[in-house]
């Protein structure tokens, strides 16, 4: 859930790509990198369901909405309408930006168990008023493994005219994607978790009316550049600004970038779909036997996970109880504190088996029954 084993096929084409690099980088940095990358957004775009010139990369989902986070004009009556179930990074990056603006980070408290996408969409939208100006919501949660109903609550915003912010760290190869059918106005995702491509590879998606309103969080060459002519594609100005303003940083090694259309080939070639549909059955199973064992209930109904489950575990200290778990046992389990309730999380991804999860059984057994 947090990384994915990068395979074989994928990681030789990285390092393909950085030996490319290291043999001419004037060559690949300065003529080569601007159409090998729109090659690679075009892969990526195609996967995930938007265009090409809408979508850039980004080394994790947290630069790519600081990015768009500290864009936005906020103004001390503004409402940021969220739940008590983001990831803890981003509370602190909107805590932030309000600190700066004095505006309001609203974390909606969603009552768990989750039964029914209305009882989400009841609960949140409790939290709208006349002063809500952007709506920002997980599409699967971090802590919890929740996929919430994204594009439902996207027609909303729509409809009373707020600014739409998605973070898909968790979706892509995980759950089927298509960003133009859920309409949000910003989608973050990343590529390195479920999808398994190289470390440091995510995506920032912004409608294209909301472009140019987009500040880069490092200003660089390309930056009101000239050399935005070296851009290929279009002739739109939007598109290029866009493009530029992001893309062009200077000295960056880029070939985990590259190496999307190797990723999403091997994806393809192996019917990842499948392969994510067998291992939410193996998910389902696991949640329902470690449920059982500790005696405890479940989180949500099933049509709320993936491949990923949060479940309620006792405990007092995460970081010395995972380290300690991983010492004794050998497996490799995050431990959580949620709004001040521990939690474990279990991710099954086409490496892990039933066996696996025999193991994990047997260890929690020994440790905490």
């Amino acid at each position: 859930g947090s990384f994915g084993a990068c395979p074989k096929p994928i990681f030789n084409n990285l390092i393909k790509w950085q030996k490319k690099l290291e043999l001419e980088p004037v060559k690949h940095l300065a003529y080569d990198i601007f159409p090998l990358l729109e090659k690679s957004r075009k892969s990526l775009s195609d996967y995930v369901g938007c265009h090409k010139d809408d979508v850039l990369f980004s080394p994790n989902p947290s630069t790519a909405l600081n990015t768009v986070i500290k864009s936005l004009d906020l103004k001390s009556s503004d409402e940021i309408l969220s739940t008590n179930h983001e990831y803890g990074a981003l509370d602190k990056t909107w805590n932030f930006i309000c600190k700066k603006t004095g505006a309001k980070y609203i974390q909606q408290k969603i009552i768990l168990p989750l039964t029914s996408n209305e009882d989400f969409i009841n609960q949140f939208c409790n939290g709208l008023t006349s002063n809500t100006k952007i709506i920002f919501l997980s599409h699967i949660t971090s802590s919890t493994g929740l996929i919430f109903p994204v594009k439902e609550i996207c027609k909303i915003a729509k409809e009373k005219g707020i600014l739409s912010i998605i973070d898909g760290a968790h979706v892509p190869g995980h759950i089927d994607l298509n960003i133009e059918e859920i309409d949000p106005d910003v989608y973050v995702g990343a590529c390195h978790k479920w999808m398994c491509s190289p470390k440091g590879v995510s995506f920032l998606y912004v409608k294209k009316e909301f472009q140019s309103k987009i500040e880069p969080l490092v200003i660089s060459w390309g930056y009101e550049s000239e050399g935005i002519s070296l851009l290929p594609g279009n002739n739109d100005k939007t598109y290029k600004q866009f493009i530029s303003y992001h893309e062009w940083q200077g000295t960056k090694d880029m070939s985990a970038y590259l190496a999307i259309p190797a990723t999403i080939k091997f994806l393809t070639d192996n019917n990842w779909t499948k392969v994510a549909s067998k291992c939410r059955e193996i998910n389902i199973w696991a949640r329902q036997e470690i449920n059982k064992l500790l005696n405890k209930n479940p989180l949500c109904s099933e049509k709320f996970i993936g491949q990923m489950s949060s479940i309620y575990l006792d405990f007092k200290n995460p970081v010395e109880s995972q380290i300690d778990f991983y010492k004794k046992y050998n497996i490799q389990i995050p431990f959580i504190i949620w709004n001040e309730i521990s939690l474990i999380r279990i991710s099954i991804q086409v490496y892990n088996s039933k066996d696996d999860v025999l193991k994990l059984l047997d260890a929690l057994k020994k440790e905490y029954c």
